[in-house]
């Protein structure tokens, strides 16, 4: 039976990613009127080139701060070492798309809309991980739940 992705629908997806390195790996790659909420990253160490080096989980997004497009902004950062797994399972929801861009910081409730709305033409947000050197070798595994509300 295929699963239904229209408008109203909530999934909840998983998603495997073998060997990790330091080259940016996408975990979420958000479409315009989607909510996505991270119920957990685990993170297998299989080797880091150097003990202690970092595994990085980062957003690509918008900064409403400053009022910024397709800004990086680190989520986590787990210190790993070598047959270590890591389980991060802090709930945080994120858009699929950007707003339309307004001047920052975020400072009303018109540019609060703003980010719910997700009004880009669009730019994606993306969820996405790295670690510290190209010979590090990270298995890592996602579940979240898939929101559409086109």
């Amino acid at each position: 039976m295929a699963i239904a992705r229209g408008a109203g629908t909530e999934i909840i997806r998983s998603a495997m990613f073998e060997e990790c390195d330091s080259t940016i790996q996408m975990l979420i790659v958000g479409v315009q009127h989607h909510i996505y909420t991270i119920l957990s990253v685990i993170m297998n160490c299989r080797s880091a080139a150097t003990d202690n080096n970092f595994f990085i989980g980062e957003f690509v997004g918008y900064d409403s701060k400053a009022g910024t497009t397709a800004r990086t902004i680190e989520l986590f950062r787990w210190d790993m070492s070598n047959e270590e797994t890591f389980v991060w399972n802090d709930k945080c929801s994120f858009n699929g798309a950007e707003p339309a861009n307004f001047s920052g910081p975020m400072d009303d409730a018109t540019k609060q809309d703003a980010i719910a709305d997700q009004g880009s033409t669009p730019v994606v947000q993306i969820f996405q991980c790295r670690t510290e050197a190209a010979a590090d070798n990270v298995d890592v595994f996602i579940t979240y739940i898939d929101q559409n509300n086109a």
